[in-house]
């Protein structure tokens, strides 16, 4: 971490109606005593891809190279990172160990370039549980689906 960089701390989620169906992201943006709550959604998705969509929206939010601590439930995302799968996907021409495809892959890219311009380190957090910032995150990203699908409970 370089000294004059502002330490962001990122809270994510993602959640789907129906996998694949309508999914909703959100997202809780945290520098000092400012907090900054964003989400979104696509009619027709995967809960991996919302997962994804909220670190990369989140990131994308940020306009100067920040420390950024991401705090996310789901093991797909902070697995590929903490794990390395990502850099060997890379080096792989995005393909995994048994040479399929890797899914998502437009995400993923998109996601490995925002952590090559923001020091971010990821943590993995028990979902639906007593954490109060990601238990936020999953109902902006429910209220973003509800948006989408009015029929959605």
């Amino acid at each position: 971490m370089d000294a004059t960089q502002k330490r962001v701390t990122l809270y994510t989620d993602g959640a789907c109606s129906g996998n694949p169906g309508a999914g909703g992201w959100g997202a809780i943006l945290m520098f000092g005593e400012h907090r900054r709550e964003i989400s979104g959604g696509a009619a027709q998705t995967t809960n991996n891809r919302m997962e994804l969509t909220a670190v990369i929206e989140g990131l994308e939010r940020l306009k100067y190279p920040c420390a950024v601590d991401v705090y996310s439930d789901s093991a797909y995302t902070v697995n590929a990172f903490v794990n390395g799968w990502i850099y060997a996907w890379e080096r792989a021409g995005w393909k995994k160990a048994d040479k399929k495809a890797v899914l998502n892959d437009d995400l993923w890219k998109k996601l490995l370039a925002l952590t090559r311009v923001h020091d971010v380190t990821f943590h993995k957090v028990k979902g639906h549980a007593d954490n109060p910032f990601n238990n936020r995150c999953d109902e902006l990203a429910r209220a973003a689906i509800a948006q989408i699908n009015p029929q959605t409970k």
